[in-house]
């Protein structure tokens, strides 16, 4: 009873225990989402690219690093929807490490990460291994909310994309003085759209070479250095389907000089503003508590949510499922016992396994800085199964020997003697057989390096308490009934 109540204690050791979805790899590259200062022209986000690259190269050795390739700025077309970039304050660099490389990828991301927030303070990093309808009241409201959440421990770096005090230009239309001039808004805005970025997006226009019958798009627009002021700007000539004359756009507009988002973004059709947050290490389940608490204690605006989404969500929905799993396999192994041996203790006998055998998990990955995740359950899984047939050989024994007219207890000694060899022949084999693994030497093996480790914690606690837990209580419940049908007093 007290190796049970030893095995009971120890799954009390599980808040104890670091919670990830998946276990961190090295990749042999990382990527770094820069942020100049709002409104910091691409000539100068590129200085500080340039710096950023040099910074790495003076960290990672040129024995290792195999190449570099940085992205500035974005082009106002549909090229924009490939880059993670958001306007020519934004950048991102992508470091690619040579295939045998001595020192992993995480610790040259901590390297860089320490000397740019040392020389290069006034950049916003982020590291990672792989509307204007609104009013800009609610905007600023929503954005704060965010911000608030932005303000955790146990974090590296913190993203929100959606700058929203980027300099822009307003066009107030005085409508009056365009229906005049026979200008439409549509119009107006058209002609400034034609002007700065060509009529590609408005009216496409495709010429067919008659000789190879390949289309080519044709598109209009002013030459790049006919518009660098806003006086410049203001002289661009309207010309509208019911005006007679150009007109110049200050003649119906006013200009004025705004804060505007960046970009702006929507998940199933609801505008959102994203926080994404790089954990320090690979337990999500600490940052995730302090993100929940976090929400619990801000006064979030009227018409605002928060939702946590990405590993963490997968994280929660694959833990659930796998909690419900091994509900139903537990239960369905019990019931096709009770079909085998024609018993209700018995199964119930051979399922104590399972108990020392999560223990043993628990306190093996806790003693090796393992998390648990998707592949140290699918160790458990496995586990189960091992133990389980352990205890089988004993329970089923000892029941051929009672049945054969063998007393209680000499049927469970003798069981427990004769099934013993093969326990633990069979466990060794498995234990020995997960070393390897369980090191995790070569490249990308410590995907897998949890799996193994479940295993041979599971097992090794289970093989010296089952052999112990699993007879003692046969011969309990058994014995109890061999007596009473002696007439022994119990």
């Amino acid at each position: 009873m007290a190796l049970a109540g030893i095995s009971l204690l120890s799954l009390g050791l599980y808040p104890f225990l670091g919670v990830s979805f998946f276990p961190r790899t090295d990749p042999g590259q990382f990527v770094i989402n820069l942020k100049a200062p709002s409104g910091t022209r691409v000539e100068l986000t590129e200085d500080y690219v340039k710096k950023v690259e040099q910074i790495i190269r003076g960290v990672v050795p040129p024995s290792e690093l195999q190449i570099i390739v940085s992205n500035i700025g974005i082009t106002t077309d549909f090229s924009a929807i490939y880059t993670p970039n958001s306007a020519p304050h934004t950048a991102f660099v992508q470091v690619s490490l040579k295939e045998n490389h001595k020192v992993g990828s995480y610790e040259y991301m901590r390297r860089v990460r320490e000397q740019l927030s040392e020389k290069l303070p006034q950049l916003s990093t982020y590291f990672q291994s792989g509307q204007r309808q609104q009013p800009r009241r609610g905007l600023q409201h929503r954005y704060e909310a965010c911000s608030t959440r932005a303000q955790l421990q146990d974090v590296n770096d913190v993203l929100i994309p959606q700058d929203i005090d980027y300099p822009a230009l307003e066009l107030d239309v005085d409508r009056e003085k365009a229906g005049l001039l026979g200008l439409s808004q549509k119009e107006i805005v058209d002609n400034v759209v034609t002007a700065l970025t060509s009529n590609g997006m408005i009216a496409p226009n495709y010429w067919i070479d008659p000789k190879s019958g390949n289309p080519y798009m044709l598109t209009v627009q002013y030459p790049e250095d006919a518009v660098k002021t806003v006086t410049d700007l203001k002289q661009i000539p309207l010309r509208g389907v019911k005006s007679s004359e150009p007109t110049f756009l200050d003649t119906v507009v006013k200009v004025k000089t705004i804060p505007s988002p960046t970009e702006v973004d929507h998940y199933q059709l609801f505008r959102v503003v994203d926080v994404y947050v790089s954990p320090k290490k690979e337990d999500l389940r600490t940052v995730t508590n302090q993100v929940d608490d976090i929400i619990k204690k801000t006064q979030i605006p009227e018409g605002v949510r928060v939702n946590l989404r990405g590993s963490v969500e997968g994280m929660r929905s694959s833990f659930r499922s796998f909690g419900v799993g091994l509900i139903l396999s537990v239960v369905l192994v019990y019931l096709i016992l009770v079909a085998q041996f024609a018993s209700w203790e018995d199964p119930f006998i051979i399922l104590l396994a399972i108990p020392p055998g999560l223990a043993g998990v628990l306190l093996f990955l806790l003693a090796t800085g393992t998390t648990l995740n998707v592949m140290s359950l699918m160790g458990v899984v496995m586990m189960v199964g091992i133990v389980v047939s352990n205890s089988i050989l004993i329970v089923e024994f000892a029941r051929h020997l009672h049945h054969d007219g063998k007393p209680v207890q000499e049927a469970v000694s003798l069981a427990s003697r004769m099934r013993l060899r093969p326990i633990l022949m069979t466990s060794l084999a498995t234990v020995l057989g997960m070393i390897p693994m369980a090191i995790g030497a070569e490249p990308g093996s410590e995907q897998y390096a949890p799996l193994a480790r479940a295993i041979i914690g599971g097992l090794l606690v289970s093989v010296v308490i089952t052999v112990y837990l699993v007879p003692a209580v046969y011969l309990i419940v058994h014995g109890k009934g061999e007596q009473q049908a002696q007439g022994v007093p119990s």
